[in-house]
């Protein structure tokens, strides 16, 4: 588990709450993105890069929705919505 992942989990084992899983997208979005600006014409990649976009950015509307306070606390660690 990285850094991330070990503070928003809820116990030792949590690898399903949807505040890991966004943490989980948000580092697989970075190492995506890194390795696109390096291979540009890597349409594959890019592919799975909007699929975990697309993923968390559904993970946030339903922590949104459903469990402000968790919500605004991942908002807050992971650093998105600048």
């Amino acid at each position: 588990m990285a850094k991330n992942e070990k503070e928003l989990s809820m116990h030792d084992k949590d690898t399903g709450s949807s505040e890991v899983q966004v943490a989980q997208l948000t580092n697989k979005i970075e190492n995506l993105s890194k390795h696109i600006k390096q291979f540009k014409k890597d349409k594959h990649s890019s592919v799975g890069l909007l699929r975990a976009v697309n993923r968390r950015k559904k993970l946030l509307d339903y922590l949104k929705k459903n469990k402000i306070e968790s919500y605004k606390e991942v908002i807050s660690k992971l650093n998105l919505r600048k």
